[in-house]
């Protein structure tokens, strides 16, 4: 009789114990993001302007989801506008490009249901979303550049400190209007050559066609002066 009592005492110990600590395991969520510029760079927090394209790759890291089922949603919105978000999507992970410029929020939802019982992420009251910035749009060319190997200033292209420019085209003419030389990347150029020879000095014609985050326009017409004869940093193309 005493074995039969044990037993049944120990039973109940371990059912009690089971249930005190499935009681205790409750699901938990803790997001994160990583950002990627245009040029390859990683970042982990936007909220200082930055230029667009930014790529944002947002994890809902959920643990200990047990016997749960999990609703999720990421809103995207601009500042002031949380009840229009511009995305609301419920996968667990979230990828989304910022093209526009502006302040805009991403706020991670999640609710965890398990029979009666339901748990929301975040807690009313405790949202923290994440805050990303994207910049106004900057774009210029630069007049002029030295296509002689030395180093400096050897390749025709956009200026330093762009920012923000989502489409971009660039043509290079001669003073006849034959087409020399065209790129489409913000981080390509024009080395200054035709048919695998360096032109001759002189003037030639840049046409640009942008448009920035910010929904400005640009179409550049401007001179490009090819001055192979200035070496070092006797040009800089910055007029």
């Amino acid at each position: 009789m005493k074995t039969i009592l044990k037993y049944l005492f120990l039973g109940l110990f371990c059912a009690v114990s089971f249930s005190l600590s499935a009681q205790t395991a409750y699901p938990t969520a803790n997001p994160a993001v990583r950002y990627t510029t245009a040029t390859g760079e990683e970042l982990e927090d936007a909220s200082e302007p930055q230029s667009a394209p930014l790529a944002g790759h947002f994890t809902s890291n959920v643990e200990d989801l047990g016997d749960y089922t999990v609703r999720y949603e990421w809103r995207v919105y601009r500042e002031g506008q949380e009840n229009t978000p511009i995305i609301d999507r419920f996968d667990e992970n979230l990828e989304y490009t910022f093209t526009e410029s502006g302040t805009f929020y991403v706020q991670f939802y999640a609710t965890f249901v398990h029979g009666n019982d339901t748990i929301v992420f975040p807690e009313e009251g405790t949202a923290e979303p994440f805050v990303v910035s994207i910049s106004e749009s900057v774009l210029e060319m630069p007049n002029a550049f030295s296509p002689n190997g030395d180093g400096y200033n050897d390749i025709y292209k956009v200026k330093e400190g762009y920012q923000s420019i989502v489409s971009f085209k660039a043509v290079i003419f001669n003073r006849w209007g034959q087409k020399l030389y065209a790129w489409d990347t913000l981080d390509g150029g024009w080395d200054g050559k035709f048919h695998g020879k360096t032109v001759k000095d002189g003037v030639y014609f840049v046409v640009v066609n942008a448009r920035g985050a910010d929904g400005k326009e640009y179409k550049i017409r401007k001179d490009v002066n090819v001055l192979t004869g200035y070496s070092g940093t006797g040009t800089n193309g910055n007029d």
